[in-house]
Protein backbone atom coordinates (compact mmCIF):
# COMPACT_ATOMS: atom_id res chain seq x y z
CA UNK A 1 0.00 0.00 0.00
CA UNK A 2 1.43 3.52 -1.23
CA UNK A 3 0.91 5.83 1.30
CA UNK A 4 0.10 8.96 1.25
CA UNK A 5 0.32 10.39 4.68
CA UNK A 6 1.86 9.11 8.04
CA UNK A 7 1.92 10.13 12.02
CA UNK A 8 0.10 8.92 15.23
CA UNK A 9 -3.45 7.38 16.19
CA UNK A 10 -3.83 8.98 19.44
CA UNK A 11 -6.33 7.31 21.30
CA UNK A 12 -6.32 8.47 25.07
CA UNK A 13 -3.28 8.07 25.83
CA UNK A 14 -2.11 5.33 24.10
CA UNK A 15 -0.33 6.60 20.37
CA UNK A 16 -0.33 4.17 17.64
CA UNK A 17 2.15 4.86 14.87
CA UNK A 18 -0.06 4.15 11.29
CA UNK A 19 0.12 5.70 7.53
CA UNK A 20 -2.63 6.47 5.23
CA UNK A 21 -3.34 5.11 2.18
CA UNK A 22 -5.78 5.45 -0.67
CA UNK A 23 -9.05 3.11 0.08
CA UNK A 24 -10.52 3.84 -3.92
CA UNK A 25 -9.25 4.30 -7.18
CA UNK A 26 -10.93 5.64 -10.24
CA UNK A 27 -10.93 4.04 -13.93
CA UNK A 28 -12.10 7.26 -15.42
CA UNK A 29 -11.58 7.98 -18.85
CA UNK A 30 -9.16 10.53 -19.70
CA UNK A 31 -8.45 12.84 -22.83
CA UNK A 32 -5.51 14.33 -24.53
CA UNK A 33 -6.21 17.80 -25.63
CA UNK A 34 -4.56 18.05 -29.45
CA UNK A 35 -4.59 20.46 -32.16
CA UNK A 36 -7.09 19.10 -34.95
CA UNK A 37 -4.98 20.49 -37.62
CA UNK A 38 -1.98 18.03 -37.33
CA UNK A 39 -2.97 16.01 -34.16
CA UNK A 40 -0.11 17.54 -32.06
CA UNK A 41 -0.65 17.42 -28.27
CA UNK A 42 -1.65 20.31 -26.51
CA UNK A 43 1.04 21.68 -23.66
CA UNK A 44 0.42 23.89 -20.90
CA UNK A 45 3.38 26.48 -19.91
CA UNK A 46 3.20 28.20 -16.75
CA UNK A 47 4.70 31.94 -16.75
CA UNK A 48 5.06 34.99 -14.85
CA UNK A 49 2.77 37.58 -15.90
CA UNK A 50 5.01 40.28 -15.35
CA UNK A 51 8.00 39.05 -17.51
CA UNK A 52 6.28 36.31 -19.51
CA UNK A 53 9.18 34.33 -18.52
CA UNK A 54 8.31 30.54 -18.85
CA UNK A 55 8.45 28.96 -15.59
CA UNK A 56 10.06 25.75 -13.73
CA UNK A 57 8.31 23.96 -11.02
CA UNK A 58 11.67 25.16 -8.58
CA UNK A 59 11.24 28.31 -9.75
CA UNK A 60 7.36 27.88 -8.24
CA UNK A 61 6.59 29.60 -4.66
CA UNK A 62 3.14 29.69 -2.92
CA UNK A 63 1.47 32.96 -1.84
CA UNK A 64 -1.91 33.96 -0.31
CA UNK A 65 -3.87 36.50 -1.91
CA UNK A 66 -5.27 39.22 0.37
CA UNK A 67 -9.06 40.79 -0.37
CA UNK A 68 -7.26 43.57 -1.57
CA UNK A 69 -4.84 42.12 -3.74
CA UNK A 70 -1.85 41.74 -1.71
CA UNK A 71 0.28 38.81 -2.02
CA UNK A 72 1.98 37.55 0.66
CA UNK A 73 4.34 34.50 0.26
CA UNK A 74 4.08 31.06 2.83
CA UNK A 75 6.62 29.51 2.32
CA UNK A 76 6.98 25.03 3.13
CA UNK A 77 9.23 25.78 6.09
CA UNK A 78 6.05 28.54 7.59
CA UNK A 79 3.62 25.51 7.10
CA UNK A 80 5.93 22.90 8.86
CA UNK A 81 6.61 25.63 11.56
CA UNK A 82 2.56 25.54 11.81
CA UNK A 83 1.70 24.94 15.72
CA UNK A 84 -1.02 23.00 14.58
CA UNK A 85 -0.79 19.19 17.14
CA UNK A 86 -2.74 17.74 14.37
CA UNK A 87 -0.05 17.86 11.83
CA UNK A 88 1.63 14.58 12.53
CA UNK A 89 -1.11 13.23 14.56
CA UNK A 90 -5.04 11.94 14.11
CA UNK A 91 -6.40 13.54 18.02
CA UNK A 92 -9.53 10.98 18.53
CA UNK A 93 -11.56 13.37 20.73
CA UNK A 94 -15.05 11.48 20.81
CA UNK A 95 -16.92 8.98 19.18
CA UNK A 96 -20.11 8.73 17.34
CA UNK A 97 -23.09 5.84 16.37
CA UNK A 98 -22.42 4.98 12.67
CA UNK A 99 -26.55 5.29 12.14
CA UNK A 100 -25.93 8.87 13.40
CA UNK A 101 -23.74 10.09 10.52
CA UNK A 102 -25.25 12.09 7.42
CA UNK A 103 -24.01 10.41 4.29
CA UNK A 104 -23.88 14.03 2.76
CA UNK A 105 -21.03 14.81 4.63
CA UNK A 106 -18.79 12.07 4.03
CA UNK A 107 -16.03 12.53 1.80
CA UNK A 108 -12.69 10.50 0.57
CA UNK A 109 -12.39 7.02 2.51
CA UNK A 110 -8.27 5.56 3.31
CA UNK A 111 -6.82 2.71 4.95
CA UNK A 112 -5.78 3.00 8.45
CA UNK A 113 -2.79 0.94 8.53
CA UNK A 114 -0.25 -0.01 11.66
CA UNK A 115 3.14 1.75 10.55
CA UNK A 116 5.33 -1.21 12.39
CA UNK A 117 5.45 -4.29 13.66
CA UNK A 118 4.97 -2.52 17.08
CA UNK A 119 1.88 -0.99 16.55
CA UNK A 120 -0.42 -4.11 15.62
CA UNK A 121 -1.46 -4.89 19.51
CA UNK A 122 -3.26 -1.14 19.86
CA UNK A 123 -4.35 -1.25 16.31
CA UNK A 124 -6.25 -4.36 16.40
CA UNK A 125 -7.16 -3.23 20.21
CA UNK A 126 -9.00 -0.06 18.78
CA UNK A 127 -10.13 -2.00 15.81
CA UNK A 128 -12.41 -4.57 18.19
CA UNK A 129 -13.51 -1.76 20.50
CA UNK A 130 -14.74 -0.06 17.83
CA UNK A 131 -16.32 -3.30 16.75
CA UNK A 132 -17.97 -3.98 20.17
CA UNK A 133 -19.33 -0.57 20.81
CA UNK A 134 -20.87 -0.08 17.10
CA UNK A 135 -19.58 3.44 17.15
CA UNK A 136 -17.06 4.94 15.40
CA UNK A 137 -13.90 7.74 16.50
CA UNK A 138 -13.70 11.11 15.29
CA UNK A 139 -10.62 13.43 15.24
CA UNK A 140 -8.88 15.63 13.22
CA UNK A 141 -5.66 15.66 11.45
CA UNK A 142 -3.58 17.90 8.61
CA UNK A 143 -2.58 16.57 5.51
CA UNK A 144 -2.22 18.46 2.17
CA UNK A 145 -1.78 21.80 3.42
CA UNK A 146 -5.25 21.76 5.38
CA UNK A 147 -6.99 20.05 8.70
CA UNK A 148 -9.30 17.09 7.77
CA UNK A 149 -12.49 16.03 10.02
CA UNK A 150 -12.28 12.48 10.19
CA UNK A 151 -14.10 9.43 11.19
CA UNK A 152 -12.72 6.03 11.94
CA UNK A 153 -14.67 2.95 11.40
CA UNK A 154 -13.69 -0.66 11.57
CA UNK A 155 -14.31 -2.67 8.38
CA UNK A 156 -13.09 -6.30 8.14
CA UNK A 157 -9.47 -6.67 9.58
CA UNK A 158 -8.65 -3.03 9.17
CA UNK A 159 -9.95 0.58 10.45
CA UNK A 160 -10.85 2.90 7.63
CA UNK A 161 -10.12 6.51 7.98
CA UNK A 162 -13.12 8.05 5.92
CA UNK A 163 -12.66 12.59 5.97
CA UNK A 164 -15.58 14.59 6.09
CA UNK A 165 -16.95 17.92 5.05
CA UNK A 166 -17.10 20.15 7.66
CA UNK A 167 -20.71 21.34 8.67
CA UNK A 168 -20.13 25.01 7.17
CA UNK A 169 -19.50 23.16 4.29
CA UNK A 170 -22.74 21.61 3.80
CA UNK A 171 -25.57 23.80 1.69
CA UNK A 172 -28.92 23.62 2.82
CA UNK A 173 -31.27 20.93 0.88
CA UNK A 174 -34.21 23.54 0.69
CA UNK A 175 -33.61 25.08 -2.66
CA UNK A 176 -33.36 21.04 -3.71
CA UNK A 177 -37.27 20.23 -2.12
CA UNK A 178 -40.50 20.43 -4.34
CA UNK A 179 -42.05 23.81 -4.32
CA UNK A 180 -45.89 23.95 -3.03
CA UNK A 181 -48.29 21.42 -1.59
CA UNK A 182 -47.50 17.79 -3.11
CA UNK A 183 -50.10 15.05 -2.30
CA UNK A 184 -49.25 11.24 -2.88
CA UNK A 185 -52.37 9.06 -2.36
CA UNK A 186 -52.29 5.45 -0.84
CA UNK A 187 -52.83 3.52 -3.84
CA UNK A 188 -49.36 5.32 -5.40
CA UNK A 189 -47.71 4.48 -1.77
CA UNK A 190 -48.74 0.66 -2.23
CA UNK A 191 -48.11 0.58 -5.78
CA UNK A 192 -44.27 2.35 -5.40
CA UNK A 193 -43.87 -0.35 -2.37
CA UNK A 194 -44.48 -3.30 -4.28
CA UNK A 195 -42.16 -1.87 -6.87
CA UNK A 196 -39.75 -1.96 -4.24
CA UNK A 197 -40.33 -5.34 -3.32
CA UNK A 198 -40.26 -6.37 -7.19
CA UNK A 199 -36.87 -5.17 -7.57
CA UNK A 200 -35.33 -6.80 -4.30
CA UNK A 201 -31.73 -6.17 -3.08
CA UNK A 202 -29.14 -4.10 -5.44
CA UNK A 203 -26.10 -6.24 -5.67
CA UNK A 204 -23.21 -3.22 -6.35
CA UNK A 205 -20.77 -5.94 -7.32
CA UNK A 206 -23.13 -5.98 -10.52
CA UNK A 207 -22.87 -2.62 -11.78
CA UNK A 208 -20.29 -1.95 -14.10
CA UNK A 209 -18.82 1.67 -15.76
CA UNK A 210 -20.80 1.14 -19.18
CA UNK A 211 -19.39 4.96 -20.34
CA UNK A 212 -15.96 3.56 -19.70
CA UNK A 213 -16.50 0.74 -21.93
CA UNK A 214 -18.15 1.95 -24.50
CA UNK A 215 -15.09 4.49 -25.31
CA UNK A 216 -12.52 2.01 -25.07
CA UNK A 217 -14.93 -0.26 -27.86
CA UNK A 218 -14.88 3.02 -29.56
CA UNK A 219 -11.11 3.53 -29.57
CA UNK A 220 -10.63 -0.06 -30.09
CA UNK A 221 -13.17 0.04 -33.06
CA UNK A 222 -11.28 3.21 -34.78
CA UNK A 223 -7.58 1.55 -34.50
CA UNK A 224 -8.81 -1.30 -36.17
CA UNK A 225 -10.76 0.51 -38.43
CA UNK A 226 -13.65 -1.78 -38.47
CA UNK A 227 -17.22 -0.46 -37.98
CA UNK A 228 -17.55 1.97 -35.19
CA UNK A 229 -20.19 1.36 -32.84
CA UNK A 230 -24.12 1.78 -33.26
CA UNK A 231 -26.22 3.52 -30.02
CA UNK A 232 -29.22 2.03 -29.23
CA UNK A 233 -32.54 3.55 -30.78
CA UNK A 234 -34.37 5.71 -28.85
CA UNK A 235 -38.06 5.69 -28.43
CA UNK A 236 -40.30 8.54 -28.62
CA UNK A 237 -41.51 10.21 -25.02
CA UNK A 238 -44.70 9.09 -23.80
CA UNK A 239 -46.51 10.82 -21.62
CA UNK A 240 -48.29 8.54 -19.18
CA UNK A 241 -50.01 8.68 -15.46
CA UNK A 242 -47.94 8.29 -12.67
CA UNK A 243 -50.32 5.24 -11.33
CA UNK A 244 -49.90 3.50 -14.96
CA UNK A 245 -46.17 3.77 -14.74
CA UNK A 246 -45.67 2.31 -11.33
CA UNK A 247 -47.90 -0.58 -12.39
CA UNK A 248 -46.15 -1.33 -15.79
CA UNK A 249 -42.92 -1.18 -13.85
CA UNK A 250 -44.14 -3.68 -11.45
CA UNK A 251 -44.94 -5.78 -14.10
CA UNK A 252 -41.92 -5.45 -15.81
CA UNK A 253 -39.51 -6.14 -12.52
CA UNK A 254 -42.32 -9.19 -12.42
CA UNK A 255 -41.10 -10.14 -15.58
CA UNK A 256 -44.45 -9.47 -16.96
CA UNK A 257 -44.00 -5.81 -18.93
CA UNK A 258 -44.01 -5.62 -22.19
CA UNK A 259 -40.76 -4.52 -24.13
CA UNK A 260 -42.26 -1.07 -25.11
CA UNK A 261 -43.72 0.29 -21.34
CA UNK A 262 -43.37 2.94 -19.48
CA UNK A 263 -40.56 0.76 -17.38
CA UNK A 264 -39.36 -0.52 -20.57
CA UNK A 265 -37.38 0.41 -23.36
CA UNK A 266 -39.79 3.08 -24.75
CA UNK A 267 -38.58 6.26 -23.12
CA UNK A 268 -41.56 7.04 -20.79
CA UNK A 269 -41.68 10.68 -19.32
CA UNK A 270 -43.74 10.35 -16.50
CA UNK A 271 -46.19 12.99 -15.97
CA UNK A 272 -48.66 13.09 -12.81
CA UNK A 273 -52.33 13.75 -14.66
CA UNK A 274 -53.84 17.03 -13.38
CA UNK A 275 -57.29 16.50 -11.91
CA UNK A 276 -59.02 18.60 -14.94
CA UNK A 277 -57.78 15.72 -16.93
CA UNK A 278 -58.79 13.31 -14.49
CA UNK A 279 -62.39 14.65 -14.58
CA UNK A 280 -61.86 14.88 -18.31
CA UNK A 281 -61.07 11.35 -18.24
CA UNK A 282 -63.47 9.83 -16.20
CA UNK A 283 -66.25 11.73 -17.71
CA UNK A 284 -64.98 9.92 -21.07
CA UNK A 285 -65.51 6.63 -18.98
CA UNK A 286 -68.89 7.70 -17.83
CA UNK A 287 -70.23 8.92 -20.76
CA UNK A 288 -69.23 5.57 -22.73
CA UNK A 289 -70.44 3.38 -20.36
CA UNK A 290 -74.03 4.60 -19.62
CA UNK A 291 -74.27 5.24 -23.16
CA UNK A 292 -73.89 1.71 -23.91
CA UNK A 293 -76.47 1.16 -21.54
CA UNK A 294 -78.90 3.00 -22.65
CA UNK A 295 -78.00 1.54 -26.43
CA UNK A 296 -78.46 -1.88 -25.04
CA UNK A 297 -81.41 -1.18 -23.24
CA UNK A 298 -83.03 0.74 -26.42
CA UNK A 299 -81.59 -2.79 -28.39
CA UNK A 300 -83.59 -4.84 -26.10
CA UNK A 301 -86.59 -3.35 -26.40
CA UNK A 302 -86.52 -2.87 -30.00
CA UNK A 303 -85.56 -6.55 -30.37
CA UNK A 304 -88.79 -7.72 -27.93
CA UNK A 305 -90.76 -5.51 -30.20
CA UNK A 306 -90.00 -6.07 -33.43
CA UNK A 307 -90.02 -10.08 -32.58
CA UNK A 308 -93.81 -9.66 -31.72
CA UNK A 309 -94.83 -7.41 -34.38
CA UNK A 310 -92.63 -8.77 -37.54
CA UNK A 311 -91.83 -12.59 -36.53
CA UNK A 312 -88.33 -11.67 -34.62
CA UNK A 313 -86.00 -9.75 -37.02
CA UNK A 314 -82.58 -9.00 -36.86
CA UNK A 315 -81.17 -6.92 -34.28
CA UNK A 316 -79.83 -3.64 -35.78
CA UNK A 317 -75.96 -3.03 -34.87
CA UNK A 318 -75.06 0.83 -35.27
CA UNK A 319 -75.85 2.62 -32.07
CA UNK A 320 -77.79 5.42 -33.89
CA UNK A 321 -79.83 2.64 -35.56
CA UNK A 322 -80.83 0.94 -31.73
CA UNK A 323 -81.62 4.48 -30.31
CA UNK A 324 -83.86 5.19 -33.54
CA UNK A 325 -85.47 1.66 -33.53
CA UNK A 326 -85.79 2.00 -29.36
CA UNK A 327 -87.58 5.54 -30.23
CA UNK A 328 -89.74 4.30 -32.45
CA UNK A 329 -90.55 1.75 -30.24
CA UNK A 330 -91.67 4.18 -27.85
CA UNK A 331 -93.59 6.19 -30.06
CA UNK A 332 -95.38 3.15 -31.33
CA UNK A 333 -96.55 2.10 -27.99
CA UNK A 334 -97.53 5.78 -27.14
CA UNK A 335 -99.87 5.99 -30.01
CA UNK A 336 -101.21 2.69 -28.67
CA UNK A 337 -101.68 3.59 -25.10
CA UNK A 338 -103.25 7.16 -26.35
CA UNK A 339 -105.55 5.05 -28.96
CA UNK A 340 -107.06 3.15 -26.15
CA UNK A 341 -109.04 5.21 -23.64
CA UNK A 342 -110.32 6.50 -26.90
CA UNK A 343 -111.49 3.10 -28.27
CA UNK A 344 -113.63 2.81 -24.86
CA UNK A 345 -115.03 6.40 -25.00
CA UNK A 346 -116.25 5.57 -28.27
CA UNK A 347 -117.77 2.05 -26.92
CA UNK A 348 -119.55 3.72 -23.92
CA UNK A 349 -120.82 6.01 -26.87
CA UNK A 350 -122.08 3.30 -29.16
CA UNK A 351 -123.84 1.24 -26.33
CA UNK A 352 -124.88 4.20 -24.79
Amino acid sequence: MRSVWSGNLAFGLVSIPVKLGSAVSSHKISFRQVHEADQGRVRYQKTCELDDQVLATEDIGRAFETPDDELVEVTDADLKALPLPTAKTIEVSGFLDLSAIDAVQLDTPYFLAPASPAADKPYVLMREALARSGKAAVGKFAMRNSEHLALIRPRDDVLVLQTLHWPDELNSPTEAAPKGKVSVSDNELRLADTLIDALGEADLDGYQDEYAQAVEALVAAKLEGTELPVPAGEGGAKVVDLMAALQASVDQAKGGGAAGGPAGGGGATVHELSAQSRRKGAAKKSTGTSGTGRSGAAAKSSEGTSAKSAGKKPARKTAAKKTATGSGTRASAAKKAAAKPAAKKTARRRTG
